[in-house]
């Protein structure tokens, strides 16, 4: 874990984005296509920690994006070339262009500034999508990683975002995946080898302490 005075410098509003990772209601929601995920989601508190995290930046002048998987009604441009994709094809909610399914899930709040970025393929929250050339002419240069799962998506925002510059930054308590033993194994063996790893309550210290002059 970085002291409070390197995490402080790290996690500059100026320079620093958060990311919420699928935290839509079709995924984390009371409906959700993989109540699972969403059970874990919730008893975990790492949605409560999201949705901590994206007030705190809200007042902290941070950036932040929440990146949304969906598809369209016809299912034209979606992946076919894994068992997941194909998986949740057949799943009884769909993540539907529209619908309620890809609105992001209480209680996080949207606000007016922040930027809501969709996919309708791949895996990764940021390798096809506008997140990187967004972060890059906002000049952020720490990403802080947020939502589910950390199975998938989790890990590949992360790597990408390693491999195009940023630094990562990951709140192990607010991340979740499945089944709910898996993410800290995730985190202690993958994720903190590429990654800054810290808790909701230390992030939300940095950015409320005062900055140097």
């Amino acid at each position: 874990m970085p002291s409070y005075e390197q995490l402080r410098e790290l996690l500059d509003p100026a320079t620093t984005a958060l990311l919420t990772v699928e935290c839509q209601q079709g995924v984390v929601g009371t409906e959700s296509a993989l109540p699972e995920l969403a059970k874990e989601a919730r008893s975990s508190g790492a949605l409560a920690n999201v949705a901590r995290l994206v007030a705190g930046a809200h007042q902290s002048g941070v950036q932040v994006l929440h990146a949304v998987a969906e598809r369209r009604p016809d299912g034209r441009g979606a992946s076919h070339n894994a068992r997941l994709f194909r998986a949740a094809a057949r799943l009884p909610v769909q993540q539907l262009s529209g619908t309620t399914a890809v609105r992001i899930a209480p209680p996080i709040e949207v606000a007016d500034e922040d930027f809501v970025v969709r996919r309708l393929h791949g895996l990764s929250p940021i390798a096809g999508t506008d997140v990187d050339p967004l972060l890059r002419n906002l000049g952020c240069r720490t990403l802080l990683v947020t939502g589910v799962s950390a199975n998938v998506a989790i890990p590949n925002a992360v790597f990408d975002a390693v491999n195009l510059g940023y630094t990562a930054v990951v709140p192990a308590d607010a991340i979740a995946g499945v089944p709910a033993d898996y993410t800290p194994a995730m985190v202690r063996n993958t994720l903190a080898l590429v990654a800054t790893i810290t808790t909701t309550e230390d992030v939300l210290g940095a950015w409320k302490r005062p900055r140097r002059s």
